[in-house]
């Protein structure tokens, strides 16, 4: 007798948790689950960052993946790992947009391609909303002619910004973004002290990952870099270049992804044919680089939105509004700051640390453009 996805509960129960606060994205994906259920050719899945729409689209590719696997256990742990033949999952491999060559072999040639051992293909896309006007045009191609095994998760938190016609093609599931306290419970749960835990759930701005990324690993590191150079912009001194923990620190996280991503390749190529082992090799070295990237521009990206939430912590204390202050766990260093900061200067500062942020998008050097933002808030915060 087949295996059905009824063989492998853990990847419901994960799908299950993955949906529990969600009614919406509950109510639209729980009747389509097979073997009863007919899913969706394509689903656009929404929401704020941090409201776990990664989590649901793997928790979603982990049961499709597994009706009718010989070991439907075995073929939702793979994708759990990243590493089932018949998932792709794409971001972009720039920091400001997504490419048609990210999307053209990986998700629109392949999708005609028969899965390797599953009775679907799932294909997974990243910000979606990034995708340039080419790769949007390619892909919607796929979507208003998809063959019956293939699935594609679209993931973004801006849908305004697709193309309508790619919109209306898709299935909406719609999630909305935990509450600080709710995600402080999670850190809490995870032994990390309690005003940590507040401090890093109200610093993610509603993204449960980036909070984890806060409390633990490189986290703290990250926070003291990102506060040293705030602060070191309101004394008015950046001559001891406080930018470079920043860039330092996102380095290494660009690092870490490139040895978790080559273990990945390693572990995906055992499970191809050898011809297709060869051009997964081929490709491995370009998706290795733009790994790198993303995860070091990711991070310089989180170190920069926490020194512009520091100058809103500093002004919100000296507005003797502590109760919003997101860094609660440094509420002395933030009313020493508060004692000489300027309400409007510190306005000024936070659309700074903005507008690097927007230019980073565009591939600037990251190194000029830290050191050129570090001596214009010393100008800013000055009132020069």
């Amino acid at each position: 007798m087949p295996a059905t996805s009824a063989d492998a509960p853990a990847a419901r129960e994960q799908l299950a948790r993955a949906l529990e606060p969600h009614p919406h994205a509950r109510a639209v994906l729980e009747p389509a689950l097979p073997p009863d259920g007919r899913p969706s050719h394509a689903y656009l899945i929404t929401g704020p960052g941090g409201a776990g729409k990664s989590a649901l689209a793997r928790a979603l590719a982990a049961v499709l993946l597994s009706e009718g696997s010989p070991d439907p256990v075995s073929a939702a742990e793979r994708v759990g790992r990243g590493a089932h033949p018949d998932l792709t999952w794409v971001a972009p491999s720039g920091a400001a947009e997504m490419l048609v060559s990210d999307i053209d072999q990986a998700v629109v040639a392949a999708a005609n391609h028969t899965p390797f051992e599953a009775r679907r293909r799932v294909f997974v896309i990243e910000r979606a909303d990034a995708m340039n006007d080419q790769a949007a045009n390619r892909m919607l191609k796929t979507l208003e002619e998809p063959p019956a095994h293939a699935h594609l998760l679209l993931l973004t938190d801006r849908p305004g910004d697709l193309l309508p016609t790619i919109v209306s093609r898709c299935q909406a599931v719609r999630l909305s973004a935990p509450s600080s306290e709710r995600i402080a419970e999670r850190l809490r749960a995870a032994a990390v002290p309690e005003e940590q835990a507040l401090a890093c759930a109200r610093l993610s701005l509603g993204d449960a990952d980036r909070a984890l990324q806060m409390a633990v690993g490189e986290g703290p590191a990250l926070r003291a870099a990102a506060e040293a150079l705030a602060r070191a912009a309101l004394a008015g001194d950046v001559s001891d270049r406080p930018w470079e923990a920043l860039l330092e620190g996102a380095r290494r996280q660009g690092d870490q992804a490139v040895s978790e991503l080559e273990a990945q390749l390693v572990a995906e190529g055992e499970l191809l044919a050898q011809r297709e082992r060869r051009r997964h090799e081929r490709e491995g070295a370009e998706r290795i680089r733009r790994a790198a990237r993303r995860a070091q521009t990711r991070s310089l990206d989180q170190g920069l939105a926490l020194v512009g939430l520091w100058f809103r912590d500093v002004a919100a204390v000296g507005a003797e509004a502590e109760e919003v202050v997101h860094a609660v766990d440094r509420l002395d260093a933030l009313r020493e700051d508060a004692r000489a900061g300027d309400p409007h200067r510190l306005r000024a500062a936070v659309d700074a640390v903005e507008d690097t942020r927007q230019r980073l998008a565009l591939n600037v050097s990251e190194e000029l453009a830290c050191e050129a933002l570090a001596f214009r808030l010393v100008r800013e915060l000055a009132g020069g």
